[in-house]
């Protein structure tokens, strides 16, 4: 079975009223038009004064004339007249409602298209976002959906021009079969031709769907890398080859519509040719009867020619569909689900954690790859304890994070939560008692409030605004313009980075999470900013069971147990103070890291340098504010406070880089205790 009947399948089946309702419509619409052509030859002969005869005719012509042999000769005109007319007008209302119905059902079709491919983007693997480009679903949810969605009204459209002409095809092959033998030949003639352009339509289609793809990828790309183009000066080269694209695509729509207007008139002109060929044949056929069966001939041509124009939309829309055939394609490949990976989903509700966590001899390897990233792994994290993972770039530190909340599933082993295989579990369930805070935050364009609880929508303003404050992100939060009802833009590009972490840990706080995963949360941050952010995890972190990785090894000497990983396999476990004595690789790295510490007589200058910087420029700062205000050099309220805000928040400034001086002092002297 093709893509497309499969396609179609799916979701047409489960309209079969509608189905039916179209094309009881079609029949009928048909109908009308044929019963009310058939009678126009015989009113225009009566009209002209010609006698009218049907004694030898088709018995369709007699049965379609038998209710007006009973009316009066001078009102049989006018009677037939009005019954054209009453015909007519049943045809287009009968029309008009099974365009509303095809026009209906189309929608209810895209609608649920659009539902599948939302359903499926939510509910499939990461790892197909690992493999497909952002733009290319973009470009099969909205552009390649849209052509599909257009493709299913044209198969409506099809059904009801289809029905019109089996109608007229009936009606013929009643008034004479060899008329509509030598009619069928000459028009399949008609339509032969017309192949030809069809198949023209199916290769502009697949070029037309392949361009839009690759200018919805290209535009993606560039302006998500809208930095890096600015930063390295190839915005011409950018705006260069994306008008290419655009000028392409452009070509081959002009080229697809230059065909698909093509179509009318070579089938009007051959169809005429057809018609002349007809007028021929029925002389040869009718022979001297001509004259006496004018009514029969003169109402086959009526009908015939007015089945043409339906012949010429039947061949249209053939060349629409097959325009739109690659995108049938494309959208049903993106619809399927048997080539895409999806968890098992668990059944088990999960409650709250009671023991701890068990990593079990876990292996991993990413989807299509061989190369193992993880290699029999097991840790424990009892309940309310911090587990650190440390180590260098590829370690695996965030691949076996990802494992805990089903991201990714273990290639072999198993993760249990109190002695219970985590894929037991019902993911919403097990989601939602986690709180992960990642180095790269992303944030809704939304106000901070519906940021702030977007992990828990029915959380109070109380809540919120709670922690918010514990968060350490209360006071900037109320210096923005409209406090927590203040737009932060796309991905909270009008906040810091500081900023950003403190909304995400505020969001944990809010959601209230049973498990916490903490992922480089302050690895991108300066100094003052991680300080803070440092204190907020401390208070997120508070009697939970947390999962840290950190680059900073300052950032997790406070944890319970911290895990050394190095290329995927675990090295070392123990505390800090363990590890240092041991003298392994965490020794390097903890000597690494601390050695431009204010007791290492190489780097003493550099340290000292960068702290008198940071601390003059925050005092100079300070003193500036406070002189401008003791002499009264400012003009209007609104300057006097912004000065005093200036103030406060360099006093501020001041203090965490005194605080974090003598964090970083302390924990040099304590590395110089161990390491004697």
């Amino acid at each position: 079975m093709s893509y497309s009947k499969l396609l179609f399948q799916a979701f047409i089946r489960k309209y079969p009223l509608w189905i039916v309702a179209t094309i009881i419509l079609g029949f009928s619409g048909g109908l009308f038009n044929g019963v009310s052509t058939a009678l126009i030859a015989p009113i225009i002969l009566n009209f002209l004064g010609q006698n009218v005869t049907l004694k030898d005719g088709p018995p369709i012509l007699k049965t379609i004339m038998a209710p007006f042999d009973s009316v009066p000769a001078e009102w049989r005109l006018l009677v037939m007249a009005g019954a054209i007319v009453a015909i007519i007008i049943l045809k287009n209302v009968t029309g008009y409602i099974a365009g509303l119905v095809a026009s209906a059902l189309t929608r209810r079709l895209t609608t649920d298209l659009r539902d599948a491919g939302l359903r499926l983007l939510l509910e499939v693997d990461l790892g197909f976002y690992t493999q497909t480009k952002v733009g290319d679903v973009i470009n099969r949810l909205g552009g390649e959906l849209g052509r599909t969605a257009a493709a299913m009204g044209t198969v409506l459209r099809l059904i009801i021009i289809g029905i019109t002409v089996l109608v007229f095809v009936g009606l013929l092959l009643a008034i004479s079969w060899q008329l509509t033998v030598a009619s069928t030949v000459l028009l399949g003639l008609v339509a032969l031709v017309n192949q030809y352009w069809v198949i023209r339509s199916k290769d502009f289609g697949k070029q037309l769907s392949e361009l839009s793809k690759a200018y919805s990828i290209g535009v993606l790309e560039t302006l998500s890398g809208i930095r890096l183009v600015k930063a390295t000066g190839n915005e011409g080269r950018e705006y260069h080859r994306l008008q290419k694209l655009i000028r392409d695509r452009e070509k081959a729509d002009f080229q697809s519509q230059a065909n698909s207007g093509a179509i009318g008139p070579v089938s009007e002109v051959t169809g005429i040719i057809g018609l002349m060929g007809i007028v021929f044949l029925g002389r040869t056929f009718f022979g001297n009867e001509l004259e006496a069966l004018s009514t029969v001939l003169l109402t086959y041509l009526l009908l015939l020619f007015r089945l043409m124009p339906f012949v010429y939309q039947l061949n249209s829309a053939r060349s629409a569909l097959a325009n739109t055939d690659a995108s049938l394609e494309i959208l049903y490949d993106f619809l399927r689900r048997d080539n895409k990976p999806f968890m098992s989903r668990g059944t088990l509700p999960y409650q709250q954690l009671r023991e701890g966590i068990h990593f079990n001899n876990i292996s991993f390897a990413y989807p299509n790859r061989q190369e193992l990233v993880l290699k029999e792994i097991s840790l424990y994290l009892p309940r309310g304890t911090t587990l650190a993972l440390v180590g260098g770039s590829g370690a695996g530190k965030s691949t076996l994070a990802d494992l805990l909340p089903r991201f990714y599933d273990p290639t072999s082993g198993s993760i249990t939560l109190d002695g219970i295989d985590l894929r037991q579990f019902d993911f919403r369930t097990l989601r939602k008692s986690m709180g992960i805070v990642s180095q790269d935050t992303f944030l809704f364009n939304n106000t901070v409030r519906n940021n702030i609880c977007y992990g828990r929508p029915e959380a109070t303003e109380e809540e919120i605004i709670d922690a918010a404050k514990r968060a350490n992100a209360y006071e900037f939060i109320m210096r923005l313009p409209k406090g927590f009802d203040t737009l932060i833009g796309d991905r909270g590009v009008l906040l810091s980075g500081g900023q950003r972490q403190r909304l995400a840990i505020a969001r944990a706080l809010v959601q209230d999470p049973d498990i916490l995963i903490l992922d480089e949360a302050t690895s991108a941050l300066d100094t003052v900013s991680e300080r803070l952010v440092q204190q907020a995890i401390e208070e997120l972190s508070r009697d939970r069971t947390t999962l840290v990785i950190a680059h900073r090894l300052s950032t997790v000497q406070k944890a319970h147990q911290i895990a050394v990983l190095d290329q995927g396999r675990v090295v070392e476990v123990g505390t800090h103070s363990e590890l240092l004595r041991k003298g392994g690789y965490y020794a390097r790295l903890y000597s690494m890291q601390f050695s431009d510490n204010p007791n290492n007589s190489n780097n003493n200058g550099t340290f000292k340098t960068r702290f008198s910087y940071e601390f003059r420029s925050r005092l100079n700062t300070m003193i500036g504010s406070l002189r401008l205000l003791a002499d009264d050099m400012v003009d209007t309220p609104e300057e006097q406070s912004e000065l005093l805000e200036l103030s406060y928040s360099s006093a501020i400034g001041l203090l965490n880089t005194l605080e974090l001086f003598e964090d970083t002092r302390k924990a040099a002297e304590q590395a110089k205790v161990e390491s004697n």
